[in-house]
């Protein structure tokens, strides 16, 4: 099964007009407000760190196996989708919480 971007999913999503309350990929990427990078010296190993508005930060990780595939810029990025992939959770469950509890928070 291929796999899909964030954008190809919203754009399935709003194809099939599902529009109960929910996250985009907008929604996730405004609740970042800075990034921080670090590679291990000496190694593949790449991390980032995402500060999200609250101040709360998640990290992701890449690296690879061996020395002569290692790019920093794709490092980078994948450590960063990585990073990202955890807003998701942190959002929907945030999303799911005000839900439950309604109007009046």
């Amino acid at each position: 099964m291929p796999s899909y971007s964030d954008h190809q999913i919203e754009d399935d999503i709003v194809n099939r007009k599902l529009t109960a309350p929910r996250l985009t990929p907008e929604s996730i990427d405004s609740s970042i407000s800075d990034e921080q990078y670090y590679v291990f010296p000496g190694s593949t190993l790449t991390v980032c760190c995402l500060t999200l508005r609250n101040g709360y930060r998640v990290t992701g990780e890449s690296a690879s196996v061996s020395r002569e595939n290692f790019d920093e810029e794709l490092g980078r990025n994948i450590a960063r989708q990585h990073a990202r992939d955890k807003i998701w959770s942190l959002e929907g469950y945030l999303l799911k919480e005000k839900l439950y509890n309604g109007p009046h928070i």
